[in-house]
């Protein structure tokens, strides 16, 4: 055989090497954290690390890696009502799976004062689109569950700009601003203050988190995904390169979900409404405009961008 073509097949072997390699390494130190958390979960809450699951390709591989962790866990999805139908089967699908293995799988429902809520009521209830300055959809239908516990997320920092200061460990209370961070570097090494540091940490807070995959990049994500057969969400052979609610933010989503696009304006006609009957001002006429003011006009201040999310 020629020798370059030896060589060749050479280089391509050890960048194979190489990749494994990594994966294994990003996967032993994302299950290290995750039986680290587990520990804090039952030494200071009492019960098992929750992994939360929207259903997307980051919750999927936090889900394998926590089957692979070997710790007591539950499974929390929240219930945003304006998911995709996909990713409403493709929650039931591992949901159904995980409930015959005898994991506690929860979909939760949102409510707001008290009450059942969606996304179509919600609107006329504040009586603005939710925007990027007033993110008021993710803190009533995606960020109330799991109260007084230990949750698992699948935060990475090369998802946005907003996510670069995120750490593996985090306390989370009524005011985000207020978090506390911990080095995962040094608790990882088994270093006792450190752990106690972790357990203070968890008494200060309502509700602790940990990140495992947050220095995974996305095509870390996908190799893995692809290496070890992780069943994911049928949107993205669709081309979708995110699954979260449909219409944040882009527009082009309504192609294929046009009952989302009808569903969005009757609620901001009933949001106008709303405004009329509190005798406020609107430079709105129509559920309509609104609409287009929210989804499809250029450089629109205040709306949601990925890099927010």
């Amino acid at each position: 055989m020629d020798n370059s073509l030896l060589a060749v097949r050479d280089i391509n072997h050890k960048h194979i090497v190489v990749g494994l390699e990594k994966e294994m390494d990003l996967e032993k130190k994302a299950i290290e954290r995750i039986k680290l958390a587990s520990e804090m979960s039952l030494q200071h809450y009492g019960v098992p690390l929750v992994c939360t699951y929207s259903g997307g390709k980051d919750s999927d591989v936090v889900l394998e890696l926590f089957r692979r962790s070997g710790v007591p866990y539950e499974v929390h999805n929240s219930h945003t009502t304006v998911d995709a139908p996909q990713t409403i089967y493709h929650i039931r699908q591992k949901f159904g799976v995980l409930e015959n293995l005898g994991i506690k799988a929860t979909v939760e429902k949102p409510v707001y004062k008290g009450q059942r809520c969606s996304m179509w009521t919600l609107i006329p209830e504040k009586k603005t689109p939710p925007t990027r300055m007033k993110r008021y959809c993710c803190s009533v239908l995606k960020e109330t569950g799991c109260p007084n516990r230990y949750i698992a997320t699948g935060v990475r920092w090369d998802e946005s700009t907003a996510r670069k200061d995120r750490t593996a460990y985090e306390g989370i209370t009524a005011k985000k601003k207020n978090k506390i961070a911990i080095n995962d570097e040094i608790i990882l090494m088994n270093d006792n203050s450190e752990k106690r540091r972790l357990i203070e940490h968890c008494r200060l807070k309502s509700k602790s988190a940990v990140n495992p995959i947050v220095d995974w990049t996305h095509k870390d994500i996908w190799d893995y995904i692809r290496s070890e057969r992780v069943l994911y969400n049928p949107l993205y052979d669709m081309g979708y390169k995110r699954v979260g609610c449909i219409g944040c933010p882009m527009a082009g989503e309504f192609a294929d979900f046009p009952t989302y696009r009808r569903a969005y304006i009757r609620a901001f006609g009933k949001m106008l409404e709303a405004i009329h009957r509190a005798g406020k001002p609107s430079k709105w006429k129509t559920g309509y405009d609104v609409f287009l003011w929210w989804m499809e006009d250029d450089n629109i201040p205040g709306q949601l961008s990925l890099d927010d999310m």
